[in-house]
């Protein structure tokens, strides 16, 4: 892809604003070869304060705020329609900003966001704003009613960004919000992309709005006066920080945070059907998806075994150009996050009893390329087994018993995604039902767009698709009518 993606103006109240700052800018390099991919203006205070007047200006413009859910649905069905038109430019876009594998992002970032405004769209026509219910103490009736909570600040990050906007943006237009999106440094220009859409689309004035920056400009927006709810996905750092920010200004806020996901491999696991699962439920996005199942819990007795077939598995899988189709593994978004991944493999490789599987792996000259990792005989102690690592990095961990093996999956500050692996599904289905998680796939992960995720404990609050992502975005009001 030879196209520069160089923007000068923020996406404000329908139009492109100049930024009050023009010499502030972001340059976005690809991970891949550090070529320059594209750059735009870096906000200030003074442009969110635009976004956000904007944003509070529209909730009250009859354009939007007179529009019944039937009239939303097709506003998100334009826009549907006008980034389906550039679904594959998209997901280039995505590759070349963060490394993704161009397959992985082809539906992830090019078809998922499209399927996503579809699909809430369907919800917006098919949802009653009210609903009367009689009293139950017989004296009237009740009407509730849903009414969009506001302005909502979206904080997405920069591993699927294209995707985890949709999340938000999606359900709160169905819902009748209006939007303030900051993307993050690493994957920008996407999100312009989007605000073209947007205007193409004929999306009305000040419904979503784009601005950018770090997390300074972050803060200063979840903090804003004029916000009515934050939507954040990113580290459980960020989440606290932000958390503590909402709770202060008892601001509804929906976090979609960190993981360490656990794989429990039962006893009559199929060792074939496991591999070819973990390379999509461990492995995705380089390692660089929040819900990937990196401890896989194995039978003692058949630690060697599995261990051998994870590191076949890696050493297997191709190194290389995100764009390429045969590509399974691209490099890391950042130098940052390569050099901090490579850090966690050396120590992993001077604690543990079993070497590293995947090691002397030859990787392209450029780049911020880390060969897939496979660690054996690690204890859940250690950080190996602890600490959100957010690369190609896997460690297999014995256990004695499914007892022992639910205890150790519970043993972890997060609780985001999870799998069990059996050639009984009513089993893995049991076992799924015990482990503290918001998600779990039995011989399997994939999100279902129908239901809804979300983690608990140090994972999160809230939940994200579904009807009850829909439910994120409303406030609910009772009147009583006698």
């Amino acid at each position: 892809m030879d196209q520069d993606y160089d923007f000068e103006s923020f996406f404000i109240g329908g139009s492109w604003r100049r930024p009050s700052q023009t010499s502030h800018r972001l340059t976005v390099c690809s991970p891949t070869d550090h070529r320059r991919v594209g750059s735009a203006p870096l906000a200030t205070p003074v442009d969110v304060d635009a976004a956000v007047e904007a944003a509070r200006f529209a909730t009250i413009n009859p354009s939007w705020s007179a529009l019944s859910g039937h009239e939303r649905a097709d506003q998100l069905e334009r826009l549907a329609d006008e980034l389906d038109k550039v679904s594959a430019q998209r997901a280039g876009l995505t590759s070349l900003q963060n490394g993704m594998p161009i397959a992985v992002a082809r539906f992830a970032e090019g078809d998922a966001p499209v399927g996503l405004l579809r699909y809430y769209a369907a919800l917006a026509r098919s949802t009653p704003t009210e609903q009367t219910r009689p009293r139950i103490d017989g004296q009237g009736s009740t009407v509730v009613r849903r009414e969009p909570v506001g302005v909502v600040a979206m904080i997405v990050p920069w591993n699927f960004p294209q995707v985890l906007t949709m999340f938000k943006l999606a359900p709160a237009l169905a819902s009748g919000c209006t939007v303030v999106l900051k993307p993050s440094p690493e994957t920008t220009l996407d999100a312009f992309v989007l605000a073209e859409a947007a205007e193409r689309a004929g999306l009305p004035a000040g419904v979503l709005n784009v601005v950018t920056g770090g997390a300074d400009i972050g803060r200063y927006l979840v903090g804003h006066p004029d916000v009515d709810k934050v939507a954040f996905t990113g580290s459980t750092a960020a989440g606290r920080d932000i958390g503590r920010i909402c709770g202060e200004l008892l601001r509804p806020v929906t976090l979609e945070l960190g993981g360490k996901s656990a794989a429990i491999v039962l006893d009559d696991a199929d060792v074939a059907d496991l591999v070819t699962g973990l390379a999509t439920a461990s492995l995705l996005n380089n390692g660089q998806t929040c819900h990937l199942s990196t401890r896989v819990l194995v039978p003692a007795r058949r630690h060697d075994e599995i261990f051998d077939a994870l590191d076949a598995l890696v050493s297997n899988l191709r190194i290389g150009d995100p764009l390429d189709e045969a590509t399974h593994v691209g490099p890391l978004v950042s130098e940052r996050q390569r050099d901090r991944v490579l850090g966690y493999i050396a120590t992993g490789t001077a604690d543990t009893s079993l070497a590293v599987g995947g090691a002397g792996r030859a990787i392209p000259d450029r780049g911020w390329f880390v060969p897939p990792a496979v660690f054996g005989r690690v204890r859940n102690d250690s950080a190996l087994a602890r600490d959100e690592i957010f690369g190609p990095v896997l460690a297999v961990i014995p256990y004695g018993n499914v007892e022992e093996a639910i205890a150790i999956a519970n043993d972890s500050e997060y609780g985001l995604g999870g799998t069990v692996w059996t050639s009984d599904p009513d089993a893995g289905l049991d076992v799924a039902r015990r482990i503290q998680t918001g998600s779990v796939g039995v011989n399997y992960f994939d999100l279902d767009v129908g239901a809804p995720f979300g983690g608990v404990k140090a994972s999160g609050l809230g939940r994200e698709l579904g009807p009850e992502g829909l439910d994120a975005y409303v406030n609910l009001k009772s009147i009583f009518v006698r």
